[in-house]
C-alpha cells in the first residue's frame, strides 16, 4: 500500500468536508434534466429559497403544418436552456382591461403567438429527492383568451407553502378548438378539435415524467383551474386519456355537466360543419391551404371557435353521461363558485322588461322564478339578473358535480361558496365577490392585486390557501387550526362559505338551483 502524498491528503480532506457539508445542507441543483435537455432557472431569495423555471417547452411549437395537430414531442437541445422568462402567450387578441379586470388579470401585451406550448415551475424543495405535492394550474378565459403569465397566477407563495406549483399554456380559440372532416381523417381517430385539451393532457404527462427532478411527487398531482380552466378540469376528470395522471382536482366556477348559457355540449358533427364554413370563407380547398393562412388573418376572421367538443376521443360522450356511467377518473374534488359570478352580456333590463322575459321563458313557472329572483324595482331586477346569470352559468354546473360525485363517486367532494366582497374603491365596489375574485385568495397572491386590503382579507387568503395545500397533499382540505370542512352530501348540503367569517353551512341557494336544474332536464 502506497503512502498518501500531502497534496492527495489535502484534496481528500476537502472532498470529505464538502461531502459532510452537503450532506447536512443539501442544495437544490442549479441545472435540471428534463425532456429535451438540461435547463436552468432563477432563485428567488427569501426565508425559503424558491427556484423558478419559466418557459420550459413541453411540446413542439404548433406552427406551420403542426397547426391543428395533437402536441408533438419537443426537439432536443444541446446547450443548457435558460428558463427565466415566460414564453409567448397563446395566439389571441391583444389584452384590453374591461370591467373589473385590470391588467393583473390579463396576459402581458407581448409576446403573443402560436409558438406557446411552454410551462413554468416553482419549487421550494431543498433536493430533488423530496416528494412534494404538485398543483398544476389551468387558466380561464372562455377558451378564447388567457395564458399562464397573468400576475395573479404566480406560484411562489404556494411553493413557499410546500407544493411544487406548475402552470402552462394551451391553445385557445380557433387554434385550440377547430374541427374539420379533413382533420378528423388526418388524425386517424375520427376526431378533431380539442387541441387545447390535448395540450393540457400533454402538459400533465410532462409533469408526470419530469416533476421528480424538481422535488415533486409524480404520484400526487392535483389539477386546478378557474372558469374555462375549471371546465377543463371537469373534462379531464371525465376523459379516458387521463387515467392515472392525477389524484385530486380543484374546479373554481366552472364545469360542463349541463347545457348552460354559454357552455354548450357541441358534437363533432356540428364542429366539423363550423370548420367547413370557415374554410369556405377563406376560399381555400384543403386544410394545408388553411394552415398557410397567417395567424393574424385567421384570428381576425375566425370568431366563436371556443367550445369544448364531444369528439369521441378526448371526450367519448357528454361529461354528464360519463359520470352517470361511472367511467370518470374517480378523484377527490374541491369545487365551488362565487356570490357575484354572473355576467350580463347585454345591458341590464328594467324591472318590467325582466319580469316580461321571465314570463315568456318560464310560463306557468314564472311566479316561482320571480320568487327566487324578484323584480319589484329596477335595482332589485338588476341584482336578480346577476344572481340568475351566476346560477345558470356556474352554480348549476358545480352543484351538479357535487350531487353526482356525492351519490355515485367513490371519492369525496368538498364544496364552497366564495362570498367575500373583494375590497374596492369607486365604481369597482359594485362587482362584489366577482368572477375570478377568489383566485388571489386561494393561491395567497393578494399582493398582485391593487386593492385596499383589510387584515381579514389576509386571514382569508391564508385560510383558503392552507385548505388548497392540504387538499393537494392528501385529498382532504382540513388541518390543524382550520374550521372543519366536511365533504358534501345531499342529506345536509353543507358547503364552506368563505366570507368575513368563514364557516360550514347549508347551501344557501339550493332551492333555486334545484328548480333550474329541474327545468333543464
Amino acid at each position: 500500500m502506497g503512502i498518501l502524498q500531502p497534496k492527495k491528503i489535502t484534496f481528500l480532506f476537502f472532498l470529505l468536508i464538502t461531502t459532510i457539508c452537503y450532506g447536512q445542507h443539501e442544495r437544490f441543483p442549479d441545472i435540471i434534466k428534463v425532456d429535451g435537455g438540461f435547463i436552468s432557472g432563477v432563485e428567488n431569495a427569501g426565508d425559503d429559497d424558491i427556484h423558478v423555471y419559466k418557459g420550459i417547452p413541453f411540446a413542439a411549437p404548433p406552427v406551420g403544418f403542426l397547426r391543428w395537430r395533437e402536441p408533438q414531442p419537443v426537439s432536443p437541445w444541446k446547450k443548457i436552456k435558460k428558463c427565466d422568462v415566460f414564453s409567448a402567450s397563446p395566439m389571441q387578441n391583444k389584452p384590453v382591461p374591461f370591467g373589473v379586470y385590470t391588467p393583473e388579470f390579463l396576459i402581458p401585451d407581448t409576446p403573443i403567438n402560436e409558438d406557446c406550448l411552454y410551462l413554468n415551475v416553482w419549487t421550494g424543495a431543498r433536493t430533488a429527492k423530496e416528494k412534494r405535492p404538485v398543483i398544476v394550474w389551468i387558466y380561464g378565459g372562455g377558451f378564447a383568451s388567457g395564458g399562464s403569465a397573468c400576475p395573479i397566477y404566480d406560484g411562489e407563495a404556494m411553493a413557499r407553502k410546500g407544493v411544487v406549483f406548475v402552470s402552462f399554456n394551451y391553445r385557445v380559440g380557433v387554434f385550440g378548438f377547430f374541427s374539420h372532416p379533413e382533420l378528423s381523417k388526418e388524425f386517424g381517430r375520427n376526431a378533431s378539435g380539442n387541441y387545447g385539451l390535448m395540450d393540457q393532457i400533454a402538459a400533465i404527462k410532462w409533469v408526470k415524467r419530469n416533476i421528480a427532478a424538481f422535488g415533486g411527487n409524480p404520484d400526487n398531482i392535483t389539477i386546478a383551474g378557474q372558469s374555462a380552466g375549471a371546465v377543463s378540469v371537469n373534462c379531464l376528470v371525465a376523459s379516458p386519456l387521463c387515467e392515472g395522471l392525477f389524484q385530486h382536482a380543484i374546479a373554481e366556477s366552472g364545469a360542463m355537466f349541463l347545457n348552460g348559457m354559454i357552455r354548450s355540449n357541441i358534437t363533432l358533427s356540428q364542429a366539423e360543419k363550423n370548420g367547413e364554413r370557415l374554410m369556405q370563407s377563406f376560399n381555400v380547398s384543403t386544410i394545408n391551404d388553411l394552415r398557410r393562412v397567417s395567424a393574424d388573418e385567421l384570428l381576425k376572421k375566425a370568431q366563436g371557435f371556443n367550445n369544448v367538443i364531444i369528439d369521441g376521443y378526448v371526450l367519448p360522450d357528454q361529461v354528464a353521461n360519463i359520470f352517470a356511467a361511472g367511467k370518470q377518473n374517480d378523484v377527490d374534488v374541491i369545487t365551488g363558485w362565487n356570490a357575484d359570478d354572473g355576467f350580463l352580456f347585454s345591458g341590464p333590463k328594467t324591472a318590467t322588461e325582466f319580469k316580461k322575459q321571465i314570463e315568456e321563458q318560464y310560463g306557468a313557472d314564472a311566479p316561482t322564478v320571480l320568487k327566487y329572483y324578484p323584480s319589484s324595482t329596477d335595482d332589485q331586477a338588476y341584482t336578480s339578473q346577476i344572481k340568475m346569470s351566476r346560477d345558470l352559468l356556474f352554480g348549476i354546473q358545480n352543484y351538479t358535480w357535487a350531487i353526482t360525485q356525492s351519490e355515485k363517486g367513490k371519492k369525496k367532494i368538498y364544496v364552497y361558496n366564495f362570498n367575500r366582497k373583494v375590497p374596492a374603491l369607486g365604481d369597482f365596489v359594485k362587482y362584489g365577490a366577482f368572477h375570478t375574485g377568489e383566485v388571489v385568495y386561494a393561491y395567497d397572491n393578494l399582493k398582485y392585486e391593487n386593492r385596499p386590503w383589510d387584515p381579514l382579507d389576509n386571514d382569508l387568503s391564508k385560510l383558503m390557501s392552507s385548505y388548497w395545500v392540504n387538499f393537494a397533499t392528501r385529498g382532504n382540505p382540513n388541518g390543524s387550526g382550520l374550521p372543519d370542512w366536511q365533504p358534501y352530501n345531499t342529506k345536509d348540503n353543507k358547503v364552506m362559505l368563505f366570507d368575513e367569517k368563514s364557516k360550514l353551512q347549508s347551501l344557501p341557494t339550493k332551492q333555486q338551483l334545484d328548480f333550474l336544474i329541474g327545468k333543464m332536464k
